[in-house]
C-alpha cells in the first residue's frame, strides 16, 4: 500500500444458492479497482464460513476462540473502510451477514461503512436502513450516499453490466469519494488518539 491509499474491504453479503449478489458485486468491484486511492479486499461470505454463534468479544489474550472468526477479524481489523453489498430479503438483510457483523467487535470501531443494495421495488434500501442501526452500535460511521438497484434482475444486461451505467457509475464514484475522505480522516484520528469505544 502506498501513501494516500486506504484499505477497502468489500463484503459480499448474500450466500444463497443461485444468488444475484455476484452480479452486483462484480460491477462494483470493477469500479473500485479502477481507483488509485484504495487497496481492495473482497470478503465473500459464501467463501467465509463463520460459526452461527461467533464470539464478538475476544478471549484468551485478545484472540477469538474460533479460527474462522480470527481470520475474519484479521481482515476486518486490517481494513480502513467497508462497503457492504446486500440484498433485501423479506424487508431485511441476510442472516449470514448479521452473523458476520456480530462475529467481531472492536475491529469495526471508528471506521466508515458504505452500502450497495439491491432488491425489488425498494432497491434494498430497507435492508440498508436496518444495517445503519446495527453499525451505529459498532461505533462506525455510515456513509449517507448509497448505491441501490431497484427491480435488480431487470437492471443488468446479459453481460452483467448495469443498464443505467452512467447513473450508477456516478453513484459509485460519489460513494467511494466520501468513503475515502472518511477512511483517511478516521485513520488519522485513530493514529493520533486511540478510539475509546
Amino acid at each position: 500500500m502506498v501513501e494516500g491509499q486506504y484499505r477497502l474491504a468489500v463484503i459480499v453479503g448474500s450466500v444463497r444458492e443461485g444468488r444475484f449478489c455476484p452480479r452486483v458485486a462484480d460491477w462494483f468491484i470493477g469500479r473500485a479497482r479502477q481507483r488509485a486511492d484504495l487497496v481492495l479486499d473482497v470478503v465473500d461470505l459464501a467463501d467465509t464460513p463463520l460459526p452461527p454463534r461467533g464470539q464478538a468479544t475476544p478471549v484468551s489474550g485478545g484472540r477469538y476462540e474460533s479460527a474462522a472468526v480470527r481470520g475474519f477479524a484479521e481482515r476486518i481489523g486490517a481494513a480502513d473502510a467497508f462497503v457492504v453489498i446486500t440484498p433485501e430479503y423479506n424487508h431485511g438483510y441476510p442472516g449470514p451477514l448479521k452473523i458476520a457483523i456480530d462475529s467481531v467487535n472492536p475491529e469495526w470501531h471508528a471506521k466508515p461503512v458504505g452500502f450497495v443494495s439491491y432488491g425489488g421495488i425498494s432497491g434494498g434500501l430497507r435492508a440498508v436502513e436496518q444495517l445503519r442501526i446495527v453499525f451505529a452500535e459498532l461505533h462506525t460511521v455510515t456513509i449517507r450516499e448509497t448505491v441501490s438497484f431497484h427491480l435488480a434482475h431487470s437492471r443488468f444486461d446479459a453481460d452483467g453490466n448495469p443498464l443505467d451505467l452512467e447513473v450508477v457509475n456516478g453513484a459509485a464514484k460519489t460513494l467511494l469519494d466520501q468513503l475515502g475522505w472518511w477512511a483517511s480522516t478516521l485513520r488519522a484520528g485513530r493514529a493520533a488518539r486511540p478510539y475509546g469505544g
